[in-house]
């Protein structure tokens, strides 16, 4: 701050930097860089800031200098530091006052405020810098605020009390010591409340009250309280401490009785009520109350006994007090008398009205009372004559006693006895007995028996009698010498008052040893007797011997119930009574022997040598059928249950021993439809386990019996039914306790059964059944497992429905039921121990949350699944479309290909690479593109030749044969049909084609060739079938390859089968060769025939024409010609000759299977693979055709033809019709070839050797010029493997093997 009326050259401030370096560089320069707007200079060495000469200053303007301090050092090393200096002008004189930050300042402050607290910086500024001090002029008269003088802070001084005075404002005063320098602010404080009184009851208020008993919701008294905290800290509230159940108080204090009270059973009660404030941890002030409850006369008397019974003797005097009765009155004032209410009574007996004391009025004489009719019972009554109440009522019951009119009289006066010398203690002499007169039942009656101590002290010592039966015994192990004669005195008395007594003496007698028999054994022990053995079935013999005596046989002990019985004379001992192991295994019985005439004499003398002990042992029987613990088990098996898994156990138990207690067990289930039990048992533990899976069989049940037979099997059975239920988790409840899962399975069963109690409570005879005990699961998706506590997962089994109760009604029986259950839980769960919850099972509540999950998005999804729908449908038409495209293609291309198979291979032209027919087929067997001309050659070659095998069909040639309903083709050569080249149907091989004529089961011989009679084409359409007429080439030998089916060119079929029909013996071909009129000429080589066959068949394509493939067959063609002169069997290799079938016009043939390549001709076997043939061995061939068409009628009756081969003759099942009129065929412009020096050429060749006929074709093989001799390739991996699998076959199997379809 700056005066205005500073002086000139005054200084304002001096700036002090430092520097710590020496010399020229810690020599520092001050310069002011800007802000002075030439007003202020510093000096340059001291740093004193001054005013500039001739400046007059404004007042209340300001400056802010920016002042640098650098050091002296070079330039480049130079240093410095910069700072601001503020700088204001002020008025003169000290006109400015301190300045209050505020002019009020209000706050609310807690009256728990601390003494000492700052409650607010009431800091003052002056401009001039002026000290200030700060007091408090007024508004804290008690001094209950302090206030710094120098800092200005206001401070708390004495506790605040919000009840006393709940704000204060305070005038403060800041002065900086100047005249007018003072100025004010006013400090508005606000004391806040905290619940720091007690609620007070007020104590002008009774707290002595009373009220009437049976009355409820009466008014007893009220209670007043308050609390002068502010807001809920003064808000009372009140409730009763005791007796809650039998007073009510309301808000306001008042207090009410809750029930009815009742003063006899508590006059007088200690209500405490409690006043709490409103505060969140109230405070609680208590007032005590007397309640004194008023008594109305409410109750009736009551008897001290509710029966009183006294005894009193006969002949009683009149008059005599025999009871006195006792009523008390539970009321305050009562006035209580006695009554008899029963008026018979009223004869004999009285009671004083006050005091209840009841007398005889007669004497009563026991004798003259009615038997059994000693008692006399009846009814007083206790009155309260000021009351209204009904009165008390006991019961009186007088028994009139007997008195000992009779004492006991023994029935001898002389008892006598005789006693072994050496008999044992405890051995019984004889019995004595005493009878009294007094009435049966009456303690007077009761007769019983001692030793007169004092008249036989001697004998007192040795011989003792029984108290209750009378028996004299021996005290101690006697050894006394033989006739000495002991006396005994016996008292007889009886219980009566006075008691009365008689006395008996028993003369004892010691016997000789010889009088006294002798036992064999001390011990019998016998074979053991069945339980079923018959009454008088003979157990054993016990022995006796004596001298000159006869031995009399008792049992004496051990006999209970007479089960035994022994004869006297003999000692047998029989079965009385029929037997039961299951009551007595065994018995032990004691026998005695004695002298008869000591019987006679009715004596017995004891002793060691005349007594034994008989051990008698029963032998069980299987007499009793098992017995199931229960009549329906009941069980439960999971949807997820595995085979083998136990299901329930059946305990069934037998009350005989053995193994006739040893059960096997086994089921009677129903037959399923699936053939299947559904449940085993184990036979010999009874434990049924499952035997399916039962996936998808919720809510069904089994209901089957279980049979328990003992004897491991072979005894007595009974049943019992059994009902296993299928759930699964739906169905069950998860019990969880705080107890790890092994104690839950130590008390399993003690767990479980208190559970199916409180099920049965609501579902009697329901069982539940526990699927698993295991640590508790929680957490999210009840990963966690937790093994302090357990999860108990059960699940409960209706009886009524065979079914599983709903988990729902499951939880509302043990849940509503869980505190009962925890108490009965508690001594099998440990201290402690309980049921924490009863939840849903971890994948129920996994479902139900992903549901949620899912409901959450069902939306989005739907409409995300619509939109995928809608964008693949167009795609999903595209590529059906394409797809079907492809596949017709690849159909017609398969087809093109295996045509393009059965084509003949034609020279290569030029030196050109071979090309295919359809590049896209990917076919190498196909070598070059066929040209129009070549492809009608083909066609006409095809149709020429069917043309030729239908009339030698229609002809009936000699190896005809009509086989209907044969498989499909089986053949190993198919002609396709020339009108419809590119498909493989063949209408004569359709299925549901009309049936042929049943098979011709004979092959007739003809004597000439073209003598045959063709079917009548005049024959009438209902006439006319169809058939289905495979051709087969039949070998009679074994070849090591099954028949393989291909394809092959007309022309190439011709000159191999002409060739193969050429090797017949030369003798043969001779004389056929005479009779048809043909020469002999010079002999060619193999080679040459070869050659002169490929000229032949070129020369005959050449000219061919299209002819019709239904004309007939040129009987010049050279394939006629040596199908009439072959007649005997040729020299073939193991290959299977083909098989041709050749269909009309309309028919197709199947293709041959992909997998194979055609089929080579018959001379193939002589190419260069020769070496995998061992033999040569010579078979027949058998040649058949099939019709081309269905419009060809098939002949009705095979004509007898001469066959130009020998197959086996054939049974004929059918008798042939007329043969038809004969049909000529048209002739055709066929040049054929006539057996020419050529063919005799080849004839005459056929002697040869089959091996030299092998190399010649071997050679001729490797000819670049031969077209249909050319060999094949050598045979495929699959034609080996065929020809290994059919070498067991014979030639009849592979002449009937069946045809599959293609």
């Amino acid at each position: 701050m700056l005066a205005r009326s500073v002086k000139r050259l005054t200084q304002i401030c001096v700036l002090t930097a430092q520097d710590a370096d020496a010399g020229l560089n810690g020599l520092i320069t001050y310069a002011i860089l800007a802000g002075d707007q030439g007003h202020f200079i510093i000096s340059n060495r001291t740093g004193r800031i001054t005013l500039a000469p001739g400046v007059t200053l404004t007042v209340g303007r300001s400056y802010a200098l920016t002042v640098r301090a650098s050091d002296n050092a070079p330039d480049s090393e130079r240093r410095s530091s910069i700072t601001t200096v503020y700088i204001e002008v002020l008025p003169p004189n000290n006109q400015s006052p301190p300045r209050f930050p505020l002019q009020t300042y209000n706050l609310e402050i807690s009256e728990a405020m601390r003494i000492g607290a700052i409650l607010v910086n009431l800091q003052a500024t002056d401009r001039e810098l002026d000290p200030i001090t700060y007091k408090i002029d007024s508004g804290d008269p008690q001094q209950v605020f302090n206030l710094s003088r120098t800092i200005g802070l206001l401070l708390l001084a004495k506790p605040l009390d919000r009840e006393t005075i709940d704000q204060y404002r305070l005038i403060v005063t800041a002065s900086d010591g100047q005249p007018g320098g003072t100025s004010t602010a006013t400090v508005s404080i606000v004391v806040t409340d905290v619940n720091d009184n007690d609620p007070t009851f007020d104590l002008t208020l009774p707290t002595n009250l009373t009220v009437k008993e049976e009355e409820a919701n009466v008014f007893v008294g009220q209670v007043r309280a308050t609390d002068p905290d502010a807001g809920l800290n003064g808000q009372v509230r009140y409730r009763l401490l005791t007796f809650v159940s039998l007073f009510t108080i309301n808000a306001t204090g008042s207090i009410f009785t809750a029930v009815p009270l009742d003063r006899e059973t508590r006059s007088r009660y200690d209500l405490i009520v409690e006043a709490s404030d409103g505060a969140v941890d109230p405070r609680r002030t208590t007032i005590t109350l007397l309640v004194e409850v008023i008594d109305i006369n409410d109750n009736s008397p009551v008897f001290s006994l509710p029966t009183y019974t006294v005894n009193v003797p006969e002949n009683t005097p009149a008059g005599t007090v025999i009871l006195r009765l006792s009523a008390v009155d539970a009321d305050l004032v009562s006035n209580v008398t006695y009554r008899i209410k029963t008026e018979a009574a009223r004869q004999l007996f009285s009671v004083n009205r006050l005091t209840g004391a009841v007398s005889v009025l007669q004497a009563l004489d026991f004798e003259d009372l009615e038997a059994g009719n000693s008692t006399y019972t009846f009814e007083v009554e206790a009155l309260d004559h000021g009351g209204v109440l009904p009165p008390g009522t006991a019961t009186v019951i007088v028994r009139i006693t007997d008195m000992n009119d009779f004492s006991p009289v023994f029935r001898q006066a002389l008892y006598k006895g005789l006693v072994a010398p050496n008999a044992e203690k405890g051995t019984i002499i004889t019995t004595v007995f005493a009878e009294d007169q007094d009435p049966p039942g009456t303690l007077a009656s009761k007769v019983r028996y001692r030793v007169d101590q004092d008249l036989s002290p001697y004998s007192g010592s040795i011989f003792d009698v029984e108290t209750d039966t009378g028996r004299v015994i021996t005290k101690v192990n006697l050894n006394e010498q033989p006739n000495t004669i002991f006396k005994l005195v016996v008292i007889a008395y009886d219980d009566g008052e006075p008691v009365k007594m008689n006395r008996t003496t028993v003369e004892i007698t010691v016997l000789q040893p010889s009088r006294i028999p002798i036992f064999t054994e001390e011990e019998y022990r016998f074979s053991p007797v069945s339980e079923n053995a018959p009454v008088g079935t003979p157990v054993g013999l016990i022995l006796a011997v004596a001298v000159n005596t006869t031995v009399f046989y008792s049992i004496v002990g051990g006999n209970d119930g007479g089960v035994f019985r022994v004869n006297n004379r003999t000692g047998i001992i029989y079965t009385n009574k029929s037997l039961d192991y299951e009551t007595v295994i065994s018995y032990v019985l004691r026998v005695q022997a004695d002298s008869l005439e000591i019987i006679l004499a009715n004596l017995r003398a004891p002793s060691k040598t005349n007594t034994a002990k008989v051990f008698i042992d029963v032998q069980d029987e299987n007499d009793h059928p098992p017995v199931f613990t229960r009549s329906l088990y009941i069980g439960g098996v999971t949807e997820d249950t595995k085979t083998f898994t136990t299901v329930l156990k059946i305990v069934a138990t037998d009350i005989d021993t053995g193994n006739y207690s040893k059960m096997a067990y086994r089921l009677i289930i129903p037959p399923a439809p699936e053939g299947q039990d559904s449940f085993v048992i184990e036979p010999y533990t009874g434990i049924i386990k499952s035997a399916i899976m039962f996936r998808n069989m919720r809510r069904s049940y089994f209901k089957f019996q279980v049979i328990a037979t003992d004897n491991y099997g072979q005894g007595l059975s009974s049943r019992a039914d059994v009902v296993v239920s299928v759930v699964n988790a739906l169905d069950m409840q998860v019990v969880v306790s705080n107890v790890p899962p092994t104690v839950v399975e130590e008390n399993k069963e003690q767990l479980i059964s208190i559970l199916e109690r409180y099920v049965q409570d609501q579902i009697p005879g329901a069982k539940v059944i526990v699927e698993s005990i295991g640590p508790r699961r929680h957490g999210e998706g009840y990963e966690l497992e937790d093994y302090s506590k357990s999860d108990l997962q059960v699940y409960a089994i209706d009886p009524l429905t065979n079914r599983a109760i709903s988990r729902q009604e499951l939880f509302k029986f043990l849940d509503g039921k869980i505190l009962d259950i925890n108490k009965e839980f508690q001594p099998y769960l440990g201290e402690g121990g309980r049921i924490l919850e009863i939840r849903s099972p971890d994948i129920v509540a996994s479902v139900k949350k992903a549901a949620q999950a899912v409901g959450y998005t069902e939306g989005a999804l739907l409409a995300l699944a619509i939109i995928i729908i809608l964008c693949c449908i167009p795609a999903i038409l595209i590529i059906m479309v394409t797809y079907k495209q492809f596949k017709e293609r690849q159909a017609e291309c398969a087809k093109t290909a295996r045509i393009q198979k059965s084509l003949p291979t034609a020279k290569s032209t030029g030196g050109g690479a071979p090309t295919n027919l359809y590049e896209e087929l990917g076919d190498g067997g196909i070598r070059r593109r066929k040209s129009v001309i070549e492809e009608v050659d083909r066609q006409s070659l095809i149709r020429t030749f069917a043309s030729r095998a239908i009339a030698v069909y229609k002809q009936c040639a000699g190896n005809g044969r009509f086989c209907n309903k044969l498989p499909k083709s089986e053949n190993t050569v198919t002609f396709l049909s020339d009108e419809r080249p590119l498909t493989t149907q063949n209408i004569l091989f359709q299925d549901g084609a009309s049936s042929s004529p049943e098979p011709n089961s004979e092959v007739f011989r003809v004597s000439g060739f073209l003598d045959s009679d063709s079917p009548s084409s005049t024959r009438p359409c209902s006439q006319i079938t169809s058939w289905s007429l495979p051709s087969h080439f039949r070998g009679s030998g074994l070849y090591d390859a099954r028949p393989r089916k291909g394809l092959w060119d007309p022309s190439e079929w011709e000159e191999q089968e002409l060739k193969a029909g050429l090797k017949d013996s030369r003798e043969e071909l001779d004389a056929d060769l005479d009779q048809s009129g043909c020469c002999t000429e010079t002999k060619l080589s193999v080679r040459e025939q070869a050659r002169q066959f490929e000229q032949q068949a070129l020369a005959e394509r050449t000219p061919r024409q299209s002819r019709d493939s239904y004309a007939s067959l040129d009987l010049d063609d050279p394939l006629l010609t040596a199908i009439m002169l072959s007649s005997s069997p040729i020299s073939v290799g193991k290959d299977i000759p083909p098989c041709i079938i050749i269909p009309g016009d309309d028919g197709e043939t199947p293709p041959p299977p992909a997998a194979q390549r055609p089929t080579p001709p018959v001379l193939r076997k002589f190419s260069s693979s020769i070496s995998n043939y061992m033999t040569v061995e010579p078979c027949e061939i058998t040649l058949e055709f099939i019709s081309d068409s269905p419009d060809s009628s098939p002949p009705l009756l095979p004509v007898p033809l001469r066959s130009f081969l020998s197959p086996p003759p054939l049974q004929q099942d059918f008798t042939p019709p007329p043969s038809p009129t004969p049909i000529q065929p048209p002739e055709l412009p066929v040049q054929s070839p006539t057996p020419t020096p050529k063919l005799r050429g080849i004839l005459k060749n056929t002697s040869r050797s089959t091996g030299s006929l092998k190399d010649e074709c071997s050679c001729e093989g490797g000819s670049k010029d031969s077209k249909n001799v050319v060999l094949k390739e050598p045979e495929s991996k699959q034609d080996k493997i065929y020809a290994s699998q059919s070498k067991a076959d014979s030639s009849t199997q592979l002449s009937n093997q069946p045809i599959p379809e293609e």
